[in-house]
Protein backbone atom coordinates (compact mmCIF):
# COMPACT_ATOMS: atom_id res chain seq x y z
CA UNK A 1 0.00 0.00 0.00
CA UNK A 2 2.82 2.12 0.64
CA UNK A 3 4.57 1.32 -2.54
CA UNK A 4 1.26 2.23 -4.36
CA UNK A 5 0.68 5.89 -2.23
CA UNK A 6 4.77 6.40 -3.05
CA UNK A 7 3.40 5.73 -7.13
CA UNK A 8 0.05 8.09 -7.22
CA UNK A 9 2.39 10.57 -4.86
CA UNK A 10 5.35 11.05 -7.67
CA UNK A 11 2.85 10.98 -10.97
CA UNK A 12 0.52 13.65 -9.35
CA UNK A 13 3.95 15.75 -8.35
CA UNK A 14 5.01 14.97 -11.88
CA UNK A 15 1.51 15.71 -13.90
CA UNK A 16 1.13 18.83 -11.34
CA UNK A 17 4.37 20.56 -12.10
CA UNK A 18 4.42 19.84 -15.35
CA UNK A 19 0.67 21.62 -15.83
CA UNK A 20 1.58 24.54 -13.62
CA UNK A 21 4.93 25.17 -15.30
CA UNK A 22 4.36 24.17 -18.81
CA UNK A 23 2.11 28.23 -19.91
CA UNK A 24 5.31 30.00 -18.13
CA UNK A 25 8.21 27.76 -20.41
CA UNK A 26 6.22 27.74 -23.98
CA UNK A 27 6.41 31.98 -23.32
CA UNK A 28 9.80 31.77 -22.55
CA UNK A 29 10.59 29.91 -26.01
CA UNK A 30 12.66 31.75 -28.38
CA UNK A 31 10.77 31.21 -31.84
CA UNK A 32 12.82 31.27 -34.94
CA UNK A 33 12.07 33.18 -38.06
CA UNK A 34 11.01 30.31 -40.02
CA UNK A 35 8.34 30.14 -36.96
CA UNK A 36 8.16 33.93 -36.45
CA UNK A 37 8.47 35.23 -39.31
CA UNK A 38 11.98 37.64 -40.55
CA UNK A 39 14.65 37.50 -42.68
CA UNK A 40 18.02 35.48 -42.66
CA UNK A 41 20.79 37.44 -44.73
CA UNK A 42 24.66 35.31 -44.97
CA UNK A 43 27.28 38.25 -45.34
CA UNK A 44 30.56 37.93 -47.07
CA UNK A 45 33.07 40.45 -45.22
CA UNK A 46 36.41 42.13 -46.99
CA UNK A 47 38.42 44.93 -46.01
CA UNK A 48 37.59 48.06 -47.12
CA UNK A 49 41.10 49.16 -47.55
CA UNK A 50 43.06 47.84 -49.98
CA UNK A 51 45.53 45.07 -48.34
CA UNK A 52 43.56 44.73 -45.36
CA UNK A 53 43.30 41.31 -43.47
CA UNK A 54 40.09 39.85 -42.11
CA UNK A 55 40.84 38.11 -39.03
CA UNK A 56 38.85 35.83 -36.76
CA UNK A 57 38.85 38.68 -33.96
CA UNK A 58 38.06 40.92 -36.79
CA UNK A 59 34.73 38.74 -37.72
CA UNK A 60 33.80 38.44 -34.49
CA UNK A 61 33.55 42.09 -33.58
CA UNK A 62 32.24 43.23 -36.68
CA UNK A 63 29.84 40.00 -35.49
CA UNK A 64 28.94 42.20 -32.18
CA UNK A 65 28.49 45.19 -33.93
CA UNK A 66 25.73 44.16 -36.38
CA UNK A 67 23.62 42.52 -32.89
CA UNK A 68 24.40 45.42 -31.35
CA UNK A 69 22.79 47.78 -34.31
CA UNK A 70 19.99 45.18 -34.66
CA UNK A 71 18.67 45.91 -30.86
CA UNK A 72 19.27 49.59 -31.49
CA UNK A 73 16.59 49.16 -34.24
CA UNK A 74 14.00 47.30 -31.25
CA UNK A 75 14.33 44.18 -32.62
CA UNK A 76 14.26 41.46 -30.06
CA UNK A 77 17.17 39.04 -29.44
CA UNK A 78 18.75 38.67 -33.47
CA UNK A 79 20.80 35.97 -34.03
CA UNK A 80 24.39 36.58 -35.13
CA UNK A 81 27.05 34.33 -35.91
CA UNK A 82 30.24 34.13 -37.84
CA UNK A 83 30.64 31.11 -40.16
CA UNK A 84 34.26 30.00 -41.32
CA UNK A 85 36.81 32.98 -42.09
CA UNK A 86 35.00 35.09 -44.22
CA UNK A 87 30.59 35.11 -43.55
CA UNK A 88 28.43 36.20 -40.56
CA UNK A 89 24.71 34.69 -40.36
CA UNK A 90 21.89 37.22 -39.37
CA UNK A 91 18.63 35.83 -38.31
CA UNK A 92 16.00 38.03 -37.06
CA UNK A 93 13.08 37.11 -36.34
CA UNK A 94 9.45 39.04 -35.81
CA UNK A 95 10.80 42.45 -37.95
CA UNK A 96 7.98 44.87 -39.12
CA UNK A 97 10.30 46.93 -41.64
CA UNK A 98 12.60 44.65 -43.01
CA UNK A 99 14.21 47.11 -45.62
CA UNK A 100 15.23 49.72 -42.57
CA UNK A 101 17.10 46.91 -40.29
CA UNK A 102 18.92 45.25 -43.34
CA UNK A 103 19.86 49.15 -44.45
CA UNK A 104 21.26 49.82 -40.83
CA UNK A 105 22.97 46.49 -40.81
CA UNK A 106 25.35 46.59 -44.16
CA UNK A 107 26.53 49.97 -43.36
CA UNK A 108 30.34 49.57 -41.83
CA UNK A 109 30.75 50.57 -38.51
CA UNK A 110 32.33 54.01 -38.44
CA UNK A 111 35.04 54.97 -35.43
CA UNK A 112 36.01 58.48 -34.93
CA UNK A 113 38.29 60.59 -32.25
CA UNK A 114 36.44 63.68 -32.32
CA UNK A 115 37.50 67.21 -30.29
CA UNK A 116 35.32 70.31 -30.22
CA UNK A 117 37.82 72.22 -32.49
CA UNK A 118 35.98 74.82 -34.42
CA UNK A 119 32.36 73.71 -32.58
CA UNK A 120 29.93 75.89 -31.56
CA UNK A 121 29.25 75.14 -27.88
CA UNK A 122 25.43 73.71 -28.66
CA UNK A 123 27.36 71.29 -31.54
CA UNK A 124 29.85 69.30 -28.40
CA UNK A 125 32.53 66.95 -30.48
CA UNK A 126 31.46 67.88 -34.00
CA UNK A 127 35.26 67.84 -35.30
CA UNK A 128 36.38 64.58 -36.58
CA UNK A 129 40.14 64.48 -35.95
CA UNK A 130 40.67 61.18 -36.73
CA UNK A 131 39.16 57.82 -38.36
CA UNK A 132 39.40 54.09 -37.58
CA UNK A 133 41.48 53.56 -40.49
CA UNK A 134 44.36 55.85 -39.04
CA UNK A 135 45.11 52.82 -36.23
CA UNK A 136 47.23 49.96 -36.79
CA UNK A 137 45.42 46.53 -37.54
CA UNK A 138 44.63 45.45 -33.47
CA UNK A 139 47.26 47.83 -32.34
CA UNK A 140 44.77 48.58 -29.56
CA UNK A 141 45.70 46.41 -26.11
CA UNK A 142 44.70 46.83 -22.71
CA UNK A 143 46.87 46.82 -19.48
CA UNK A 144 46.80 47.28 -15.58
CA UNK A 145 48.88 50.28 -14.08
CA UNK A 146 50.27 50.03 -11.09
CA UNK A 147 47.33 51.46 -8.91
CA UNK A 148 45.26 48.40 -10.06
CA UNK A 149 43.43 50.12 -12.49
CA UNK A 150 42.73 49.74 -16.24
CA UNK A 151 44.22 51.54 -19.27
CA UNK A 152 44.27 51.43 -23.18
CA UNK A 153 47.00 51.00 -25.31
CA UNK A 154 46.86 52.36 -28.83
CA UNK A 155 49.01 52.43 -31.88
CA UNK A 156 48.80 54.54 -34.60
CA UNK A 157 49.91 54.49 -38.76
CA UNK A 158 50.91 58.11 -38.82
CA UNK A 159 53.20 60.03 -36.08
CA UNK A 160 53.07 62.88 -37.56
CA UNK A 161 49.69 63.54 -37.80
CA UNK A 162 48.82 61.82 -34.20
CA UNK A 163 51.26 64.40 -33.11
CA UNK A 164 49.59 67.61 -34.89
CA UNK A 165 45.85 66.36 -33.43
CA UNK A 166 47.52 66.45 -29.75
CA UNK A 167 49.27 69.24 -30.08
CA UNK A 168 46.06 71.26 -31.49
CA UNK A 169 43.33 69.46 -29.01
CA UNK A 170 45.75 70.10 -26.00
CA UNK A 171 45.74 73.79 -26.38
CA UNK A 172 42.17 73.65 -26.05
CA UNK A 173 39.93 75.33 -23.54
CA UNK A 174 37.75 71.80 -23.96
CA UNK A 175 40.94 69.34 -24.45
CA UNK A 176 39.17 65.89 -24.91
CA UNK A 177 39.32 63.73 -27.48
CA UNK A 178 36.07 61.71 -27.54
CA UNK A 179 35.90 57.82 -29.08
CA UNK A 180 32.83 57.46 -30.64
CA UNK A 181 31.17 54.27 -32.62
CA UNK A 182 28.83 55.66 -35.32
CA UNK A 183 27.26 58.17 -33.08
CA UNK A 184 27.72 56.35 -29.84
CA UNK A 185 30.30 58.19 -27.00
CA UNK A 186 32.46 55.42 -25.86
CA UNK A 187 35.40 57.58 -23.96
CA UNK A 188 36.51 61.56 -23.65
CA UNK A 189 39.88 61.10 -22.44
CA UNK A 190 41.54 64.30 -22.09
CA UNK A 191 45.21 65.28 -24.35
CA UNK A 192 47.49 66.79 -21.43
CA UNK A 193 50.37 67.97 -24.04
CA UNK A 194 51.73 66.99 -27.50
CA UNK A 195 51.95 62.89 -28.09
CA UNK A 196 54.88 62.80 -31.07
CA UNK A 197 54.85 59.03 -30.48
CA UNK A 198 52.86 56.39 -32.87
CA UNK A 199 52.32 54.52 -29.44
CA UNK A 200 49.44 56.41 -26.70
CA UNK A 201 47.76 55.56 -24.00
CA UNK A 202 43.76 55.89 -22.95
CA UNK A 203 43.22 56.73 -19.27
CA UNK A 204 40.83 56.88 -17.10
CA UNK A 205 38.60 54.99 -14.15
CA UNK A 206 38.04 52.01 -16.75
CA UNK A 207 37.08 48.65 -15.38
CA UNK A 208 38.47 45.94 -17.15
CA UNK A 209 35.30 44.99 -19.35
CA UNK A 210 35.15 48.92 -20.57
CA UNK A 211 38.28 49.15 -21.38
CA UNK A 212 38.08 45.75 -23.80
CA UNK A 213 35.45 47.17 -25.23
CA UNK A 214 37.17 50.36 -26.14
CA UNK A 215 39.73 48.42 -27.19
CA UNK A 216 37.94 45.93 -29.45
CA UNK A 217 35.75 49.06 -30.95
CA UNK A 218 39.43 50.48 -31.68
CA UNK A 219 40.31 47.53 -33.04
CA UNK A 220 37.41 46.89 -35.05
CA UNK A 221 37.82 50.93 -36.41
CA UNK A 222 41.07 50.02 -37.86
CA UNK A 223 39.57 47.44 -40.07
CA UNK A 224 36.06 48.03 -40.94
CA UNK A 225 35.05 45.45 -42.98
CA UNK A 226 32.74 45.86 -46.07
CA UNK A 227 29.56 42.95 -45.90
CA UNK A 228 27.68 41.87 -48.86
CA UNK A 229 24.73 39.60 -48.91
CA UNK A 230 25.80 36.83 -50.43
CA UNK A 231 22.22 34.83 -49.68
CA UNK A 232 18.76 35.93 -48.02
CA UNK A 233 15.51 34.60 -46.93
CA UNK A 234 12.61 36.71 -45.99
CA UNK A 235 9.67 34.59 -44.32
CA UNK A 236 6.25 36.52 -43.29
CA UNK A 237 4.77 36.78 -39.75
CA UNK A 238 1.75 34.93 -41.58
CA UNK A 239 3.80 32.14 -42.98
CA UNK A 240 5.73 31.47 -40.11
CA UNK A 241 2.79 31.39 -38.14
CA UNK A 242 0.89 28.63 -40.12
CA UNK A 243 4.60 26.71 -40.11
CA UNK A 244 4.01 26.89 -36.04
CA UNK A 245 0.33 26.02 -36.10
CA UNK A 246 0.49 22.89 -38.86
CA UNK A 247 3.67 21.58 -36.65
CA UNK A 248 2.00 21.81 -33.48
CA UNK A 249 -1.15 19.75 -35.05
CA UNK A 250 0.87 17.41 -36.60
CA UNK A 251 2.28 16.78 -33.10
CA UNK A 252 -0.36 16.48 -31.53
CA UNK A 253 -1.78 14.11 -33.92
CA UNK A 254 1.59 11.81 -33.87
CA UNK A 255 1.57 11.99 -29.98
CA UNK A 256 -2.18 10.71 -29.43
CA UNK A 257 -1.30 7.77 -32.11
CA UNK A 258 1.93 6.88 -30.18
CA UNK A 259 0.21 7.39 -26.79
CA UNK A 260 -2.70 5.25 -27.64
CA UNK A 261 -0.51 2.73 -29.31
CA UNK A 262 1.59 1.81 -26.05
CA UNK A 263 -1.54 1.61 -24.07
CA UNK A 264 -3.16 -0.84 -26.23
CA UNK A 265 -0.20 -3.08 -26.99
CA UNK A 266 1.89 -2.68 -23.43
CA UNK A 267 -0.97 -2.07 -21.11
CA UNK A 268 0.73 -1.15 -17.63
CA UNK A 269 4.38 -0.36 -18.85
CA UNK A 270 2.88 1.77 -21.05
CA UNK A 271 1.05 4.10 -18.77
CA UNK A 272 4.24 4.29 -17.17
CA UNK A 273 5.95 5.29 -20.53
CA UNK A 274 3.02 7.42 -21.23
CA UNK A 275 4.05 9.29 -18.29
CA UNK A 276 7.60 9.13 -18.72
CA UNK A 277 7.59 10.84 -21.96
CA UNK A 278 5.27 13.83 -20.61
CA UNK A 279 8.62 14.10 -18.45
CA UNK A 280 10.73 13.97 -20.77
CA UNK A 281 9.06 16.87 -23.15
CA UNK A 282 8.40 18.90 -20.22
CA UNK A 283 12.25 18.24 -19.46
CA UNK A 284 13.91 19.08 -22.44
CA UNK A 285 11.83 21.91 -23.16
CA UNK A 286 13.17 23.66 -19.68
CA UNK A 287 16.50 22.79 -21.11
CA UNK A 288 16.14 24.54 -24.05
CA UNK A 289 15.24 26.99 -22.25
CA UNK A 290 17.74 27.68 -19.63
CA UNK A 291 20.30 27.70 -23.06
CA UNK A 292 18.42 30.30 -23.95
CA UNK A 293 18.34 28.47 -27.56
CA UNK A 294 15.71 29.55 -30.19
CA UNK A 295 13.29 26.90 -31.75
CA UNK A 296 13.32 26.47 -35.54
CA UNK A 297 12.02 23.96 -37.51
CA UNK A 298 14.86 21.86 -37.81
CA UNK A 299 15.06 21.75 -33.89
CA UNK A 300 11.54 20.77 -33.54
CA UNK A 301 12.29 17.58 -35.59
CA UNK A 302 15.39 17.35 -33.66
CA UNK A 303 12.77 17.06 -29.98
CA UNK A 304 10.57 14.64 -32.05
CA UNK A 305 13.12 12.08 -33.17
CA UNK A 306 14.63 12.57 -29.70
CA UNK A 307 10.88 11.25 -28.33
CA UNK A 308 10.86 8.82 -31.06
CA UNK A 309 14.21 7.23 -29.87
CA UNK A 310 12.84 7.75 -26.40
CA UNK A 311 9.62 5.57 -26.82
CA UNK A 312 12.03 3.26 -28.52
CA UNK A 313 13.62 3.07 -25.21
CA UNK A 314 10.50 2.63 -23.40
CA UNK A 315 9.43 -0.46 -25.95
CA UNK A 316 12.61 -2.17 -25.79
CA UNK A 317 12.43 -2.45 -22.30
CA UNK A 318 8.79 -3.83 -22.07
CA UNK A 319 9.69 -6.49 -24.77
CA UNK A 320 12.57 -7.80 -22.65
CA UNK A 321 10.33 -7.80 -19.55
CA UNK A 322 7.99 -9.41 -21.50
CA UNK A 323 10.25 -12.04 -22.86
CA UNK A 324 11.15 -12.93 -18.96
CA UNK A 325 7.67 -13.42 -18.01
CA UNK A 326 7.48 -15.83 -20.77
CA UNK A 327 10.19 -17.67 -19.49
CA UNK A 328 8.29 -18.17 -15.97
CA UNK A 329 9.81 -15.63 -14.07
CA UNK A 330 7.86 -13.84 -11.25
CA UNK A 331 7.20 -9.96 -11.98
CA UNK A 332 10.05 -8.38 -9.82
CA UNK A 333 12.78 -10.45 -11.38
CA UNK A 334 11.81 -9.94 -15.18
CA UNK A 335 11.90 -5.81 -14.42
CA UNK A 336 15.21 -6.48 -13.24
CA UNK A 337 16.45 -9.02 -15.80
CA UNK A 338 14.68 -7.22 -18.54
CA UNK A 339 15.90 -3.64 -17.28
CA UNK A 340 19.34 -5.20 -17.24
CA UNK A 341 18.91 -7.10 -20.85
CA UNK A 342 17.99 -3.76 -22.30
CA UNK A 343 20.33 -1.48 -21.04
CA UNK A 344 23.30 -2.25 -23.37
CA UNK A 345 21.27 -1.73 -26.86
CA UNK A 346 19.49 1.40 -25.61
CA UNK A 347 22.83 2.88 -24.80
CA UNK A 348 24.36 1.36 -27.96
CA UNK A 349 21.67 3.27 -29.85
CA UNK A 350 21.67 6.26 -28.28
CA UNK A 351 25.83 6.82 -28.20
CA UNK A 352 25.81 6.03 -31.82
CA UNK A 353 23.13 8.60 -32.30
CA UNK A 354 25.06 10.71 -29.96
CA UNK A 355 28.05 10.59 -32.38
CA UNK A 356 26.31 11.73 -35.07
CA UNK A 357 25.21 15.32 -33.12
CA UNK A 358 28.42 15.61 -31.71
CA UNK A 359 30.18 16.11 -35.56
CA UNK A 360 27.35 17.74 -36.52
CA UNK A 361 27.99 20.65 -33.70
CA UNK A 362 31.00 21.60 -35.93
CA UNK A 363 29.60 22.25 -39.20
CA UNK A 364 29.45 26.41 -38.97
CA UNK A 365 25.55 26.87 -39.72
CA UNK A 366 23.24 27.55 -37.37
CA UNK A 367 19.95 25.22 -38.10
CA UNK A 368 22.44 22.29 -38.27
CA UNK A 369 23.72 23.23 -35.08
CA UNK A 370 20.38 23.66 -33.72
CA UNK A 371 19.15 20.54 -34.59
CA UNK A 372 22.07 18.92 -32.88
CA UNK A 373 22.01 20.88 -29.44
CA UNK A 374 18.26 19.85 -29.26
CA UNK A 375 19.20 16.16 -30.31
CA UNK A 376 21.67 15.61 -27.62
CA UNK A 377 19.60 17.06 -25.18
CA UNK A 378 17.04 14.83 -25.92
CA UNK A 379 19.04 12.33 -25.93
CA UNK A 380 20.58 12.86 -21.99
CA UNK A 381 16.90 13.89 -20.92
CA UNK A 382 15.60 10.21 -22.49
CA UNK A 383 18.49 8.46 -20.70
CA UNK A 384 17.76 10.16 -17.40
CA UNK A 385 13.77 9.55 -18.18
CA UNK A 386 14.27 5.75 -18.86
CA UNK A 387 16.53 4.40 -17.07
CA UNK A 388 15.60 5.85 -13.41
CA UNK A 389 12.40 7.04 -13.29
CA UNK A 390 10.01 4.50 -15.67
CA UNK A 391 11.98 2.11 -14.19
CA UNK A 392 11.21 3.41 -10.80
CA UNK A 393 7.91 3.68 -11.55
CA UNK A 394 7.26 0.04 -12.59
CA UNK A 395 9.06 -1.14 -9.75
CA UNK A 396 6.71 0.70 -6.97
CA UNK A 397 3.67 -1.26 -9.12
CA UNK A 398 4.86 -4.56 -8.95
CA UNK A 399 6.09 -4.12 -5.09
CA UNK A 400 2.64 -2.63 -4.34
CA UNK A 401 1.46 -6.28 -4.47
CA UNK A 402 -1.39 -5.18 -6.60
CA UNK A 403 -0.68 -5.22 -9.86
CA UNK A 404 0.64 -9.47 -9.98
CA UNK A 405 -1.90 -10.23 -13.28
CA UNK A 406 0.56 -10.86 -16.07
CA UNK A 407 -1.94 -9.80 -18.57
CA UNK A 408 -1.83 -6.12 -17.50
CA UNK A 409 1.97 -6.70 -19.06
CA UNK A 410 0.87 -7.81 -22.07
CA UNK A 411 1.72 -11.50 -21.69
CA UNK A 412 -0.90 -14.41 -21.91
CA UNK A 413 -1.08 -17.13 -19.47
CA UNK A 414 -0.76 -19.44 -22.32
CA UNK A 415 2.74 -18.03 -23.45
CA UNK A 416 4.78 -18.59 -19.99
CA UNK A 417 6.34 -21.33 -19.93
CA UNK A 418 7.19 -23.69 -16.85
CA UNK A 419 11.12 -22.96 -15.63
Amino acid sequence: MNRLLAFVLIVAITLGAIGFTTPALLDKVRLGLDLKGGFEILYEAEPLTPGGEITRDSLRETAVSLEKRANATGVAEPEVTPEGTNRIRVKIAGVSDEAAVREILKKPAELTFRSTRGCKAEEGFCNVELLGADFKENGASIYQNQLGGWEISISLKSQSKFAQVTREVSQLQDNRLAIYLNDEQLSAPSVQREINSENASITGTFTREEAKQIADTINLGALPLKLTEKYTQSVGATLGQQSLDKTIFAGAIGAVFVLLFMLFVYRLPGLVAVISLALNTWLVLTGFVLLNATITLPGIAALILGLGMAVDANIITAERIKDELRSGKSLLSSLKAGSKNSFRTIMDANITTALAGIVMLFIPNSSIRGFAVMLLLGIVVSLVANMSYSRLLLYLLIRSGRFQNKQLYSVKESEIRAL
